[in-house]
């Protein structure tokens, strides 16, 4: 059998029962671009080369109904991560944005790497991060 390489994270996903307040901080104070919305299931956005899904968790607990797609159920308790790719140079930029935004940074540090992080919260209680890539060796 031949190997194959995966090739990247092409989603990643995080919950919110409150889209409306997901899609207040998401599209409109992050400026992510909105692919779509789908009542109070889901909303997901573009996101750099990747897509940021946000699930309603209580909603796709819910098995899909016969005609829709076969997407097994999912979903978490408690808040999950992200972390956003940001340039060095774009760091303050987005640390004084949340701030003037009242979002409370949490952390605002450089790891052994000399990589820059901070870290705060959406509505929902996620923890994000925007780091620079050389964090993980990237450029």
């Amino acid at each position: 059998m031949e190997t194959a390489k995966l090739e990247g994270i092409l989603e990643t996903a995080l919950y919110a029962e409150d889209l409306n307040a997901a899609e207040a901080f998401y599209g409109g104070l992050l400026g992510l671009e909105k692919i779509s919305r789908h009542g109070g299931r889901h909303v997901f956005y573009r996101c750099g080369p990747g897509v940021l899904l946000i699930f309603n968790p209580k909603e796709t607990a819910v098995p899909p109904p016969p005609h829709a797609l076969p997407v097994p159920v999912h979903g978490t308790t408690g808040p999950g991560h992200a972390c956003f790719r940001v340039s060095a140079s774009a760091l303050d930029f987005w640390a004084e944005k949340l701030k003037e935004a009242g979002i409370a940074i949490e952390a605002d540090f450089r790891w052994p790497t000399g990589a820059r992080s901070i870290y705060f919260r959406d509505p929902a209680g996620n923890s994000l991060e925007c780091a620079e890539p050389a964090l993980w060796g990237l450029t």
